[in-house]
Parts: C-alpha cells; sequence; structure tokens
C-alpha cells in the first residue's frame, strides 16, 4: 500500500584517484681518475621507474581494517563504545527551523516548541520505561526545491549559519542532530562531502530521503516518487564509516526514509557496517490502518537494521475520526517497536 505526501515540503569528499609520483634516480658513480687515464670514462646512470602510489587503493584498506576491527569489538561486547541503538529510543522533532511549513521544527516559536517537545519525550518515556529516550532535531538540510536553480538539481543547501543555529539549539537542550538530505536531480556522491564538515562533530547524524531523489526518473521532485537502490545506500554507510574512523566517533545513525515499495530497490544488499546504525523510518501519513499497513509491508516484511515510524502533526488526524498515533499504541501494534519516532 502506497500514498503521496503534499507537495508542502518543497520550498522556493570524494577522493580523485591521485598519481603521486615519487621519481628515485641513481646519481653517477665517482671514482678518482688513474695517471694516464682518458678523460673519456663515462659515468653509469641509472634511472628507477616512478613509483604510483594508489591513494585510493590506500584508503579502501584502511576501511577494511577498520570495518573489521569494528567488527571483533562488536562480537565480544554487541555494539561499538557510544552506539545509541539499540540501547535507547531516539525521539526527533523534524522540520527545518527557518521554515514554518516543513515540520514541527519551524513551525511554532522556539521555546513553544521546545516546551511540545520535552512533553513528548516524557510520553514515550512513561510509555516504556525500559529504554531511556535520546532527543534529536532533524533537520532538513539539503532541501528539494521546485527551481532549478543555476545548475538544474532542484535542491538547495541551508547556510553554514542556520546549521550552526540548529547544531547549536541541540547543544543547549541535549539532543543528537540529524542532517537530512533530499538531492533532488543531484546525487548522493556529489550532495554528501558538503556536510563533512559538521558530520565530524559526535552529536550529528544524516539521514536520506529517497522521496525527493529524482536523477533516475529524470523530472523534478514532487512530480513523482523518488528512489534509492542498495549502492546509494551504501554509498551512505561508507561515507559515513570513513568520517568515522578518521576522526575516532562513536558510530553515526543514518535514518532512510522510506514509506512506498520503489522507494528502495534491492534491500537485501544493503551492506551493514558497525561503525554505522542504519534506521529503515516509516515515512508516510494517514490514519492509523494506512500507516500499520505501510510499515509492515516494507519494514517489517524487508528489514535492514532498525526501524523507524512518523507522526505527523497536520495530516495523520485528517479527515476526523483519524488521529495522531500515541506511543502507547505504536508500542502495541508494530512489530518490531520502531526505535526511532519522529513528528512532523
Amino acid at each position: 500500500m502506497s500514498y503521496f505526501r503534499t507537495a508542502s515540503r518543497l520550498t522556493a569528499p570524494v577522493f580523485a584517484s591521485l598519481g603521486l609520483a615519487l621519481s628515485l634516480t641513481m646519481l653517477p658513480g665517482c671514482g678518482a681518475r688513474q695517471e694516464g687515464e682518458t678523460a673519456t670514462a663515462t659515468a653509469d646512470t641509472t634511472t628507477q621507474k616512478p613509483v604510483i602510489v594508489d591513494t585510493v587503493a590506500l584508503k579502501r584498506q584502511a576501511m577494511r581494517r577498520d570495518s573489521l576491527k569494528a567488527d571483533s569489538i562488536v562480537r565480544k561486547s554487541g555494539q561499538l563504545p557510544g552506539a545509541i541503538l539499540p540501547g535507547h529510543r531516539i525521539v526527533a522533532f523534524y522540520g527545518n527551523i527557518r521554515s514554518k511549513g516543513m515540520g514541527i521544527l519551524g513551525r511554532e516559536p522556539k521555546e513553544q516548541m521546545l516546551a511540545k517537545f520535552r512533553k513528548v519525550q516524557k510520553e514515550w518515556q512513561d510509555a516504556d520505561p525500559s529504554l531511556p529516550i535520546q532527543p534529536a532535531l532533524h533537520s532538513v538540510t539539503i532541501t528539494a526545491q521546485a527551481a532549478a536553480g543555476k545548475d538544474g538539481k532542484y535542491r538547495l543547501m541551508n547556510s553554514k549559519a542556520t546549521i550552526e543555529e540548529t547544531i547549536q539549539w541541540a547543544k543547549d537542550n541535549n539532543c543528537i542532530v540529524f542532517l537530512d538530505v533530499q538531492v533532488g536531480l543531484s546525487n548522493l556522491e556529489h550532495e554528501l562531502h558538503k556536510l563533512e564538515p559538521y558530520l565530524k562533530d559526535p552529536i550529528v547524524h544524516m539521514g536520506i530521503d529517497p522521496e525527493f531523489a529524482m536523477e533516475t526518473k529524470g523530472v523534478r521532485p514532487g512530480k513523482k516518487i523518488g528512489t534509492y537502490d542498495a549502492k546509494d545506500v551504501n554509498y551512505a554507510i561508507n561515507f559515513l564509516a570513513r568520517i568515522v574512523s578518521e576522526n575516532k566517533l562513536p558510530p553515526k545513525v543514518l535514518t532512510v526514509h522510506r514509506f512506498t515499495q520503489g522507494m528502495i530497490t534491492n534491500y537485501q544488499n544493503i551492506k551493514l557496517d558497525p561503525r554505522v546504525q542504519v534506521v529503515m523510518h516509516m515515512d508516510g501519513w494517514g490514519n492509523p490502518t494506512l500507516k500499520k499497513d505501510s510499515y509492515k509491508a516494507y519494514v517489517e516484511k524487508q528489514p535492514v537494521q532498525y526501524t523507524g515510524f512518523k507522526l505527523f502533526y497536520e495530516y495523520d488526524a485528517r479527515p476526523a475520526p483519524h488521529h495522531i498515533m500515541t506511543p502507547k499504541e505504536v508500542l502495541a501494534e508494530l512489530n518490531p517497536k520502531p526505535l526511532y519516532i519522529q513528528y512532523q
């Protein structure tokens, strides 16, 4: 069962293979000339071929070594140090602090929004006291656009000031941050490196949204529902894993939005890495029956690692008598119980 969201969400380092040549040249041999010897002695010179250092291969070897080390730790302890899941339930408010139309994060004045957020956290903690709540701000940071922009890619990145302010809000309120990516007609390979400086912060994590990944569709965002293949998710996992290794960070969490069959293809080929915790996030809106059916079809039946579930303040309760599912309902009626909860 699939369904569309409204278009209201639309708003108006890859390393090159370096040939590092180290030229090692032998100097001519030196010797004293004997008396009477002609001055026609020749110096025997040999030149060694340049040594090419494949930096890409070296980085791959380092990634493999770090991955094996992480696997070893996980086998012994169950998880890497600092891992958020499965020992916590993440509860997130979604949107953009500069936009009232993208979600609860920016819809209400800051202090009013934070007061509501604290209330929601308490409701989830009361519903399941066995897991501590990890609050999160999930910010749409690279946003799909209705206009093509100068390069025709239909996406726009938040300003440095907006990203840094969002991260500061999180730090002031004991939250983690998710930087969410909607690539438009671009792709992850060309967009994710823009976020690397922020992802070096241990509290910053990432989300990717196939709904607005239109490169294979060839149309602007909002005309069709986009898609990612397993290879795209694997690219994001490897990107985050490298940042974790290079900066000696705890594992990152990657949320992958999904509410239709076609949004993720070949899910069984997604390759997990202990340095990245993958959440397949049921992101659709509608009445409780529709949401539960979608969770079962696209998350429960096609599992990857951890699961998420989204609740919409504006759309889940329409039309009456439909309602926004309560924490107790979500936990009682979904299997597996989601460890990531998002409110838009």
